[in-house]
């Protein structure tokens, strides 16, 4: 892609009312823009990360026999009563309609998938299975805030499963746990397991996942070596102390929440009068399962965890741009015929090779703003291309994480880029 043809560019200045790195950053290198108070666009570049987050939790999920769906987000009135959720729920979104019917808006979906689980669960041989989705959900928060991370409106993936016993929802639960870890580790996150409350969803045990950062707003005791972690209001481990899981060395620790799972037990299946036939022909209750990630918050996760005070520093399986190359002008027009035509060609071999890159080909803006932008917007690698590099037959090359920078031969550049973004 190259720059000068996207509408959306970064600004010279962050948010005046920005409180937190990422909606510093996301809204200052042009990823989403602020509609309202906890409702933003995403634009191209943050819906890129956007889309390779949640394409990491789809397969996953996959991984996991789990089949997706796509549900509604307008919910009718009886569902949430029939769970005695519809005035009990403050962050609840309703709506009243012209047809002089209640709704409610999508905070979460046990309401609609029970009743749909229903339709379809006879007897034990219709179970176990799982089906998810990644769909918008809203939530009326008085104080939305830090960014994408706290919304009104907000992406998430939310899986629910469907068990004749608790042995097997437990099986089920633990191989999520799992995946869950591994997802967060391949958006290159450092997550800590911790048990919490099951809030307005259950009262049976769960988990959240919390995303190391200074910037978290969650204290933690964490093991240094496992994922092994307790909410500091809960614990039952202190600071120095031996992990329980692996002996690792426990440390007080910030982050932020990016996903729960919870135990649901009966309680959607007593109120929806799901049941199964067992083998012996009795009817009995369905056992559930929930297993959320806000995909939409993970993005804002990922910017706090990696960044630093000149911008975004993108893992490089959810950057938008694997590649940022920097043409600079010169004023010899035989040699910049020479920088665009190497930069042209090097564009249509690295799209070849399945790299993403993100040509910044401007011819009025200056080499330092172009750098600034290209440190804001965080894509993992950074080539130039100008008439000093030219000289030498190479491009520069500089890592986002790095403060070093290198020559390489042009002849080169295709095969280390390559090796670079596996």
């Amino acid at each position: 892609m190259k720059y000068s043809s996207c509408f959306a560019k970064t600004s010279k200045t962050a948010p005046a009312d920005a409180d937190s790195a990422n909606a510093k950053f996301l809204i200052q290198a042009g990823f989403v823009d602020q509609t309202m108070a906890g409702v933003y666009t995403w634009l191209p570049f943050g819906l890129a990360v956007l889309r390779k987050v949640e394409q990491i939790v789809r397969e996953e999920m996959n991984a996991l026999g789990a089949l997706e769906i796509f549900m509604p987000s307008l919910h009718p009135k009886e569902f949430w009563e029939a769970t005695n959720r519809w005035d009990n729920v403050d962050i609840l979104f309703k709506i009243h309609s012209q047809t002089d019917k209640d709704y409610a808006l999508g905070a979460s979906h046990e309401e609609v998938v029970t009743p749909l689980a229903k339709k379809f669960i006879e007897s034990y041989k219709n179970l176990p299975f799982a089906t998810y989705q990644i769909n918008t959900k809203f939530r009326d928060e008085l104080r939305a805030k830090s960014g994408v991370l706290r919304g009104r409106e907000f992406r998430m993936k939310d899986m629910y499963s469907f068990h004749t016993s608790q042995e097997d929802l437990s099986t089920f639960y633990q191989k999520t746990l799992e995946a869950y870890v591994r997802a967060y580790s391949r958006c290159g996150l450092n997550v800590k397991v911790v048990e919490a409350s099951g809030g307005i969803f259950t009262k049976n045990p769960s988990h959240e996942f919390q995303a190391l950062t200074d910037a978290g707003e969650d204290t933690i005791l964490a093991c240094s070596t496992c994922e092994f972690g307790q909410n500091i209001e809960v614990a039952t481990v202190k600071e120095g102390d031996a992990c329980p899981k692996c002996g690792g060395v426990i440390s007080t620790v910030k982050g932020i929440e990016v996903g729960n799972i919870f135990d649901l037990g009966t309680k959607y299946s007593d109120a929806f009068d799901l049941n199964f036939t067992d083998e012996s022909g009795e009817r009995k209750k369905v056992l559930m399962g929930c297993y959320g990630i806000g995909t939409s918050r993970l993005v804002g996760a990922i910017v706090e965890a990696c960044h630093d005070d000149r911008g975004m520093i993108w893992p490089k399986s959810v950057a938008p741009f694997q590649v940022h190359l920097v043409t600079l002008n010169s004023k010899d027009d035989v040699v910049k015929e020479q920088i665009e035509g190497t930069a042209s060609d090097l564009v249509r071999d690295l799209e070849a090779q399945g790299v993403e890159v993100l040509w910044d080909d401007r011819e009025d803006v200056s080499p330092g703003a172009k750098f600034a932008d290209a440190d804001l917007i965080g894509a993992p690698l950074r080539v130039i291309i100008s008439e000093k590099s030219l000289k030498e037959e190479s491009v520069e090359w500089k890592e986002r994480s790095s403060s070093e920078s290198r020559l390489i031969k042009v002849t080169d550049v295709i095969a280390d880029v390559i090796e670079f973004v596996k």
